[in-house]
């Protein structure tokens, strides 16, 4: 009698025992991405970050739901933001730490952290939440195992733990291409209604995310077809499912409709075919590009396993292979032919990635116990491990790298060495010299370079940011125009963005020219420049500007 209790006693036991280690991935994930998430503050090293707060501000500031621009389109975390910030503010106020409003909002632009911090938190809250789906995921495909060596792999990749650490729409947009990818096989293993909504309503939060989570559609819209051709009548649910999507889209982002305008000039200046730095080559160099972007942050062993398990998966299960191959495939192909390149497009495709290495290692592991015909419980464990720890020197160079960035750095050097009556341009926001004795001057687009204490003190909207830039790629020396580059004459310049343009000057003549103008006569006093697992960032320039010829202001 007591041993028929034995093998639910053992059920139970490995229950408990795989509950544990789920939470120990998710907690060290948690604790990874957490860890060091206020780099940087008060400065403000990403150049994206200030504009989505800006924006969120400003719809708190006109008691509005338009966020008034819509290149991601970012909707979602836009009105996640704004909660963030009514939240905190409504918080200080009741505790009487800010009198008013305008007393919040004067405390946030002292002071960027009060609201960023927190905001960055949401987004790390979200990386954690993908650790999660990718496990639940990994399960249904491969079994427990499967999930857990693809949590492991995702909770650890560098990739994915700085950009959980920054205040973009990537993460939050994976979050919803992971659910829709759920949906997608639940659709392929039973076809229900209720499965084919729920991915409609994935695919439409996801595109009001970002937009190339749209390419996840195909996922459901392959299975439901598969399921068709089985002889299963379920037509109707491939339009509501496109009834979803597009309802959900427009439900989660009004004005998409209301706002068209600002839709179509905003998309109209995203798509740039070059920008310094991150211009394509192409797509066979963008895939062999992110191919080694990949190798970087989760190790060449990895990356071909995750091929392996991609090809193993759609041999051997053809319906978890049609749920997700088309989507995943699609949003690769997507960011491949795009004439630019960004580390970050990558990150809807790391769970993925973990997912196929975590199924092929439990593939050959079971292959293994069939040629050996011994259990070899600890072969997943152990090969899991193994590839674990090439995976950690990345993530504590990057961490390390990020406390560490060349544009502190700079400013330590200006506080060494500037004195106190001079005159600093500066190129990125560097706030945490504001506090400083010197006049400090940021170059805003049409608008020449401006006073920065009086651009903060005049709390500057993104709007107007967005119409002083005049479709620039980069709110830089190179977007002010020849006639206002004499207002950006200073003794000292602090440049982030001048070796980019002086290596890209094929494309960028014109705006290296102004560089050049600049600088020219002017003594080069520093140079900053990042280091793999030391420093990172740009490299920043610190010249020291010739006076203006006699008669010139």
């Amino acid at each position: 009698m007591t041993l028929s209790f034995l093998p639910a006693r053992k059920r139970i036991r490995d229950s408990w025992t795989q509950r544990g280690i789920l939470l120990s991935i998710l907690l060290a994930a948690a604790g990874l991405r957490v860890h060091g998430i206020g780099f940087g503050l008060p400065a403000l090293n990403d150049p994206d970050e200030p504009l989505f707060m800006m924006t969120a501000i400003e719809m708190l500031r006109n008691n509005s739901l338009n966020p008034g621009w819509f290149g991601h389109p970012g909707t979602i975390t836009l009105y996640c933001l704004a909660l963030i910030d009514l939240i905190v503010g409504s918080i200080g106020i009741a505790t009487g730490r800010y009198a008013d409003t305008d007393a919040f909002v004067r405390a946030v632009y002292a002071d960027p952290g009060i609201l960023f911090l927190p905001a960055r938190l949401l987004i790390a809250a979200c990386g954690v939440v993908c650790v999660y789906l990718t496990w639940r995921l990994g399960r249904r495909i491969g079994g427990t195992q499967t999930g857990l060596l693809a949590a492991a792999f995702l909770a650890v990749n560098a990739v994915h733990i700085e950009y959980s650490q920054l205040i973009r729409t990537d993460i939050q947009a994976s979050v919803f291409m992971l659910l829709c990818l759920s949906s997608s096989l639940s659709i392929a293993e039973n076809g229900r209604l209720r499965d084919t909504l729920l991915a409609g309503i994935f695919v439409g939060l996801g595109c009001a995310t970002k937009w190339p989570a749209a390419t996840i559609a195909l996922s459901p819209i392959v299975a439901g077809i598969w399921r068709i051709g089985q002889g299963k009548r379920e037509a109707r649910n491939l339009l509501l499912f496109t009834g979803a999507a597009v309802a959900t889209l427009f439900l989660a982002s009004p004005y998409l409709l209301l706002d068209y305008p600002a839709v179509v000039r905003n998309l109209t200046g995203e798509a740039r075919p070059v920008h310094p730095g991150s211009t394509g080559g192409g797509l066979l160099d963008n895939i062999g590009w992110y191919l080694r972007s990949l190798s970087g942050s989760f190790g060449a062993a990895v990356v071909a396993l995750a091929i392996f398990g991609a090809i193993l998966l759609s041999r051997r299960n053809r319906g978890p292979a049609i749920a997700l191959l088309p989507g995943v495939c699609a949003f690769a192909v997507l960011i491949s032919i795009q004439a630019l390149r960004w580390e970050r497009w990558l990150v809807p495709l790391l769970p993925f990635v973990a997912i196929m290495a975590g199924h092929a290692v439990h593939a050959l592991s079971d292959m293994a116990r069939a040629w050996t015909g011994r259990p070899l419980r600890l072969v997943e464990p152990v090969a899991g491990l193994l590839l674990i720890l090439p995976m950690l020197p990345p993530v504590q160079d990057r961490a390390v790298a990020r406390a560490n960035d060349t544009r502190q750095l700079a400013s330590a050097w200006v506080r060494a060495h500037v004195p106190s009556d001079a005159t600093i341009l500066v190129e990125h926001a560097a706030l945490d010299l504001v506090d400083g004795p010197w006049k400090l001057l940021f170059p805003l687009g049409s608008a020449g370079c401006v006073d920065a204490r009086a651009m903060l003190a005049g709390r500057i909207r993104y709007a107007e940011v967005e119409t002083l830039r005049s479709g620039s790629p980069i709110v830089d020396l190179a977007s002010v125009p020849p006639p206002r580059l004499e207002s950006c004459r200073a003794r000292y310049a602090v440049l982030t963005h001048y070796d980019r343009y002086r290596d890209a000057q094929a494309d960028f003549a014109t705006e290296w020219r102004r560089y050049a103008t600049l600088t020219q006569g002017g003594r080069l006093r520093a140079v900053i420049t990042p280091a793999e697992g030391q420093r990172a960032g740009p490299t920043v320039h610190i010249f020291e500007l010739a006076p203006p010829a006699p008669g010139r202001p």
